[in-house]
């Protein structure tokens, strides 16, 4: 196979956060999913990767030539419970690229077989839950949310065991890197300082490259995490999404989204909703996901501690949590400029005053009083500001509910100097027509399962453009039934 053109920084740079590794072969390998956009991306030939057998090379049957497979070792609360060893337990990445634009992204397997840190897993995944992460991420994308992306999914001819035997799969999964909170939690658990500064200045040069050098640079570390997660906390928020896994090793550096297994998105709006099977507890339901981003930064920071102050030093270690605490303090403000800044594109209001806050808020306490539609009550905004209220009064319980909100809203918008036409289109753009409608996906899903992709493919080809009101996507548009919403759940896949 010829060379991609891989480096393997991580590797090389990083001794002991590997392992080398191998993936496990497919039987009979089919090619389900190609993104060809995302080849592009990367600078690959899209064509003359079909042409080499994408199947076998996207499995794992044959590889780059200039691929060097390892599993990645790392740490991670999981459900508020610390695992000083984790990793990945089926996944590998090969290598890392320079894409057109000179970004630095992974190339990695997921469901690739056993590794060192499979802690009894099997190692592989399933049709369903590798199509779940094409869907999802490609959703996530095109509503402009970080993510991570699927480039490819391969079937692997042998099934996997879950509740049921299920056909397997492999999917190939593009990052900007896959650090997490949970790598440095890995190398501070066992002590090991001179690794952990090691990986942060890696992690320095590969994302935050202008604070290399700089005084405190593992605190100014600190500090740009905890503002790239709240810009993508606040995302998720606006979009109605619930990660449903919102564990420690599942917080990327990068600030991207990571993992698609028992996320879902609102369809009436709840704060309390929980989909995800395993959360029994409800800690990572939709409305408690900025305080787990922020418990989850505490523990970030308290991996990063060895490197601000030494533990002998009591007076420094001492200045060294206040300065920690100061971020981790700072989170919910930075959250909240953030939700208000995509709130207020959603509301349409081009200039920013005082009460924008609470009538966004007040807009939410309307939603949840009348259990409308998440994503279809933001959207008839672009109708009310027109004129046409109906959409939007449609959605409610009590029609009339609406209309003291309205008034503010309308008063809002009057003092912007914005055209009605031009504040419609601009809450067009703001506000999705079409998300991964829990109900859409699972179809989808099983259907892809049985071996037909026809309504995946279909489904996909709605999300890549949620903001087009297309008539030939109408019913990805469609709220559940409120009885199929009830009782919906979403697994780890696992």
């Amino acid at each position: 196979m010829p060379a991609f053109g891989f480096d393997h920084s991580y590797a090389r740079e990083l001794p002991g956060a590997s392992v080398a590794w191998q993936p496990a072969p497919a039987a009979a390998p089919r090619l389900l999913f190609f993104n060809d956009a995302l080849a592009d991306e990367l600078g690959l030939d899209a064509r003359a990767l079909r042409e080499a057998d994408a199947a076998a090379l996207f499995c794992g049957n044959t590889l780059p030539s200039d691929a060097q497979p390892v599993a990645q070792a790392y740490a991670g609360h999981q459900f508020g419970g610390f695992s000083p060893q984790l990793g990945d337990g089926r996944a590998l990445l090969l290598g890392e690229l320079i894409d057109r634009d000179g970004r630095r992204r992974d190339i990695a397997f997921k469901g690739s077989g056993r590794t060192p840190f499979s802690r009894g897993g099997d190692g592989k995944a399933a049709v369903g839950p590798m199509l779940r992460e094409v869907l999802i991420g490609e959703a996530m994308h095109a509503l402009g949310i970080p993510t991570t992306r699927a480039l490819a999914v391969v079937a692997t001819g042998e099934p996997v065991l879950r509740d049921r035997p299920l056909p397997g799969a492999v999917l190939t999964r593009v990052a900007a890197s896959h650090l997490r909170v949970g790598s440095f939690q890995f190398f501070a658990a066992r002590g090991d300082i001179d690794a952990l500064r090691r990986l942060a200045d890696y992690t320095i040069a590969r994302h935050d490259p202008e604070l290399a050098g700089t005084p405190d640079a593992p605190l100014a570390l600190l500090r740009a995490v905890a503002r790239r997660q709240a810009a993508l906390v606040a995302r998720w928020m606006n979009a109605g999404f619930i990660h449903g896994v919102m564990n420690t090793d599942n917080m990327t550096i990068s600030g991207e989204t990571i993992d698609y297994g028992p996320c879902a998105f609102l369809e009436t709006y709840d704060p309390d909703v929980v989909f995800s099977s395993i959360d029994t507890g409800g800690r990572y339901a939709y409305g408690k996901q900025p305080a787990i981003a922020r418990w989850n930064l505490a523990r970030f920071a308290e991996a990063l501690l060895p490197l601000l102050a030494s533990a002998d030093d009591e007076p420094a270690v001492r200045h060294a949590v206040a300065q920690a605490m100061e971020v981790i303090d700072a989170f919910p403000a930075w959250y909240d400029a953030e939700l208000l800044r995509g709130q207020r594109a959603k509301l349409g209001l081009a200039s920013e005053e005082a009460e924008d806050a609470a009538l966004a808020a007040d807009w939410l306490a309307l939603l949840r009083a009348q259990r409308a539609d998440f994503t279809l009550a933001w959207r008839a905004l672009a109708d009310a500001s027109q004129g046409a209220e109906q959409p939007l009064r449609a959605l409610l319980a009590d029609p009339a509910a609406a209309d003291a909100w309205l008034a503010r809203w309308r008063a809002r918008c009057a003092r912007d100097a914005l055209p009605a036409d031009a504040r419609a289109a601009s809450l067009r753009r703001a506000n999705p027509w079409i998300i991964p409608r829990n109900q859409r996906v699972e179809e989808a899903l099983e259907r892809a399962t049985a071996g037909d992709l026809a309504p995946f493919e279909q489904l996909l080809a709605a999300l890549r453009r949620p903001f087009d009101e297309n008539a030939e996507f109408a019913r990805y548009a469609e709220p559940a039934p409120a009885e199929v919403t009830a009782c919906y759940q979403t697994f780890c896949g696992t």
